[in-house]
C-alpha cells in the first residue's frame, strides 16, 4: 500500500474520531437551549473535564491534512475563508465562555457565556454539514487548483440540508451522552424523552438528506459507500431503541457507530479525490495531484506512529478518571 492511501486513511481516522468526540460535545451545547440554569451548570460539568481534550482532533485532522496534501489545504482554506472564519470565530466564543462561565455568579453574566456555547456549537455543527456536501458535490475548481465561485455558491439546498441534518444528528449524540453522565434520575427520564425525539428527527432528515445527495453528487455510485451508509442508518436506529428503552450505553454507543460508518462512508465516496471539481473530473483534488512529496510522506508517517498512540492513551486515560456521572451537587465548580 502507497502512502498517499496510508495518509487518506488516517485522515479518515482522525476526522472520524473528531465527529464522534466533537460531536457530543457540539451536541451537548445545543442542548442547553432553553434549560435552568442548574441543569446547565450539570450538561457543561459533564463535557467541562474533556471538551478541550476533544478538539485536539480537528487540530490534528487539519494539520495532517496540511502535511500531506498541502495543496487541498490551501485550496480548502481559499474556498470555506468565509465559513472558516465564522467557525473560528464560534469556537473562540465557546472556548471562552467555557473558561469564564464559572468565574461570577451573576445570573445575567451565567447566561451570556451559556449563550456563547450555545452559539459556539452550533455554528461548526452546522458548517461542518455544509462542508461535507460541497466536498461531495463538487465546487468550482480550476486547472490550477484555484476555486473559483463565491460564497453562495456554497449554499445550495443540498447543502444547506446537510447542515441541518448534522445539526440534528450531533444534537441526538449529545443528548446520548448525557444519558450516560447525568445522575439525576427526573432530568435522565426528559433527557430519554428529548433524545428519542431527537434521534427519530435525525433519521427522518438522514432519509431526507440521502434523497436530495443522491440526486446531487455521485455518493450512492459504490457499493462500499453504499453498504457503510446502510450500516449507519441501522446503528441510528439501534441508537433510538437505545433511547426508547433507558440504556443509555447503548444509545451513545450505537450513535457513535452511526458517526463513524456515516464519516467512512463520505471518505469511500470520496476516494481517491479529496476536493471534487464542478468545471472538470480532471481539475479534481485526489491523494495523488495534491500530496506531499514522498519523503515527507516517509517522515510524516514515522512521527504518526510515534503521536497518535499517546493521543490515544491520553484521550482513553481522560475519559477513565472522568467517568462518573454528574450530580446537581457538582454544578458549584462552574
Amino acid at each position: 500500500m502507497d502512502l498517499n492511501i496510508v495518509w487518506f486513511i488516517l485522515i479518515t481516522v482522525l476526522f472520524t474520531g473528531f465527529f464522534i468526540l466533537e460531536g457530543f460535545d457540539y451536541g451537548v451545547g445545543m442542548m442547553m437551549l432553553g434549560r435552568p440554569k442548574n441543569e446547565r451548570s450539570q450538561f457543561v460539568r459533564a463535557i467541562g473535564p474533556v471538551w478541550d481534550g476533544n478538539e485536539v482532533w480537528m487540530i490534528t485532522a487539519g494539520g495532517a491534512t496540511f502535511a500531506a496534501f498541502p495543496h487541498v489545504y490551501a485550496t480548502m482554506f481559499s474556498t470555506f475563508y468565509l465559513a472558516l472564519f465564522l467557525m473560528l470565530l464560534a469556537l473562540i466564543m465557546r472556548g471562552v465562555a467555557f473558561e469564564l462561565r464559572g468565574k461570577l455568579k451573576y445570573s445575567d453574566w451565567i447566561n451570556f457565556w451559556d449563550f456563547g456555547i450555545m452559539f459556539g456549537s452550533f455554528v461548526p455543527a452546522l458548517l461542518w454539514g455544509v462542508a461535507v456536501v460541497n466536498l461531495l458535490r463538487g465546487l468550482p475548481i480550476d486547472f490550477q487548483m484555484h476555486y473559483v465561485g463565491n460564497f453562495l455558491d456554497l449554499l445550495s439546498p443540498c447543502a444547506l440540508l446537510g447542515g441541518i441534518f448534522f445539526v440534528l444528528l450531533f444534537a441526538f449524540h449529545g443528548a446520548n451522552f448525557l444519558l450516560i453522565k447525568i445522575a439525576d434520575k427526573a432530568l435522565l427520564e426528559e433527557l430519554r424523552k428529548k433524545s428519542l425525539c431527537l434521534g427519530i428527527a435525525t433519521l427522518i432528515a438522514y432519509v431526507v438528506f440521502a434523497g436530495f445527495a443522491a440526486a446531487d453528487t455521485d455518493i450512492l455510485a459504490k457499493l462500499s459507500t453504499v453498504i457503510f451508509l446502510g450500516l449507519s442508518i441501522a446503528a441510528l436506529i439501534a441508537s433510538c431503541a437505545g433511547a426508547a428503552s433507558g440504556c443509555g450505553c447503548k444509545a451513545f454507543i450505537s450513535s457513535t457507530l452511526g458517526i463513524a460508518f456515516l464519516t467512512i462512508g463520505f471518505f469511500t465516496a470520496l476516494f481517491p479525490r479529496i476536493m471534487v471539481s464542478s468545471i472538470s473530473p480532471d481539475f479534481s483534488l485526489n491523494i495523488y495531484n495534491a500530496a506531499s512529496t514522498p519523503h515527507t510522506l516517509m517522515l510524516m508517517t514515522g512521527a504518526a506512529v510515534v503521536f497518535v498512540p499517546i493521543v490515544l492513551i491520553y484521550q482513553a486515560w481522560t475519559y477513565k478518571i472522568f467517568k462518573d456521572r454528574v450530580t446537581p451537587a457538582d454544578v458549584h465548580y462552574h
